[in-house]
């Protein structure tokens, strides 16, 4: 329950006080099913923190049911289930229960399906990102839970590189984590042409991108605390366009951030509130949605962006609030089709399938 506290606290701390731009933004037609998932009557979806569809259109969800289990092993307590993932075809009618009781299973904060329909689930509370194939089996895990007690780092030795700090040595900028999948509040993660794996690793102590060849192995990351150009205030979401172009959103500092696949800073943009999650969508013609939030529960102000990859906002559709058509807390988007979208809500307890006007 602390980690799940802490997590929302984070999030309500970044979101409160964001708005949409002051300039009138066109409105986009749309229809809703608000009613899409049938469960059966001993299962139910809690807060939706992911939702993505693979190439059948089988829906997947990664969702929030309850308080996780403690088992006290020898030197840290270990938390499990509070989580579950689940699979319904493409008309929302219940399939099977994926990864019961899996050890990373204990605050989702996202999902995402892959080109290959390997599921991916990232969770906040476990600080892993855990890939499932398309038969349901692990197939790589990525961070690990934290110790009870941090163990404390070796100090530098007198001498080495580096001006000021203990032993000569400088403290790395805040937010910059450890290279490698020392992950500290994941929350999503993406993939260039080449199966290159990228992850959002930034509502936690770190703020800053971390990327994996296909197999696992740390390849580099960037980013730390701050405003500045490759720096993050809470990165939320991440989506990568057909040239590769890294998009993340910069949500404490209600900015999407265009980066190389190295890391290296292209662009910035605003106009969208608040970001919580993205998407890319397929096709000649790229668009990014942006799911915005504009308090901490989405109740008050929300929106779903469409923007061009430069940034231009072409329009938005929905509004804050309980409804169809309305939004509350959209933290996630899946956009494999262009013109129809599903939108996981946390405070809703849902999933919407949205379908764009042409």
């Amino acid at each position: 329950m602390t980690r799940k506290r802490t997590l929302f606290a984070t999030l309500a701390m970044l979101a409160v006080g964001a708005s949409a731009s002051a300039q009138p933004v066109p409105q986009i037609a749309f229809e809703t099913n608000a009613d899409l998932l049938k469960t059966p009557p001993d299962i139910y979806v809690g807060e939706v923190a992911g939702v993505g569809a693979n190439s059948r259109g089988h829906i997947f969800v990664y969702t929030r049911t309850g308080h996780p289990y403690a088992t006290l092993g020898d030197n840290r307590t270990f938390y499990r289930g509070g989580s579950r993932l689940l699979e319904f075809d493409r008309n929302g009618t219940f399939v099977q229960e994926l990864g019961q009781d899996v050890y990373g299973f204990n605050a989702a904060i996202g999902l995402r399906v892959d080109p290959e329909d390997n599921v991916w689930t990232i969770d906040a509370g476990a600080n892993q990102v855990v890939k499932f194939d398309p038969d349901g089996r692990v197939a790589l895990v990525l961070g690990r839970k934290p110790e009870t007690m941090g163990v404390r780092p070796r100090e530098p030795q007198a001498g080495g590189r580096g001006g000021g700090g203990r032993g000569g040595a400088s403290a790395p900028p805040p937010g910059t984590g450890t290279p490698g999948s020392s992950f500290r509040g994941p929350t999503d993660v993406a993939w260039d042409g080449a199966g290159n794996i990228y992850v959002a690793d930034g509502i936690g102590a770190n703020s800053r991108i971390a990327k994996f060849d296909p197999d696992g192995r740390f390849i580099t990351h960037w980013g730390s605390t701050g405003s500045g150009p490759g720096q993050f205030n809470g990165v939320k979401g991440l989506a990568i366009d057909s040239r590769g172009n890294v998009y993340a959103a910069d949500m404490g500092n209600k900015r999407i951030q265009v980066f190389d696949a190295e890391g290296g800073f292209k662009s910035e943009f605003g106009n969208v509130g608040t970001p919580m999650a993205l998407c890319i969508s397929p096709g000649p013609t790229q668009y990014l949605y942006v799911a915005h939030a504009g308090d901490a529960d989405g109740m008050e102000d929300a929106a779903i962006y469409k923007v061009q990859l430069d940034g231009r906002v072409v329009g938005k559709f929905g509004t804050a609030g309980k409804l169809p058509k309305e939004f509350g807390l959209a933290n996630s988007i899946d956009c494999r089709t262009a013109n129809e979208l599903l939108i996981g809500e946390m405070t809703n307890w849902r999933v919407q399938r949205v379908t764009l006007a042409p």
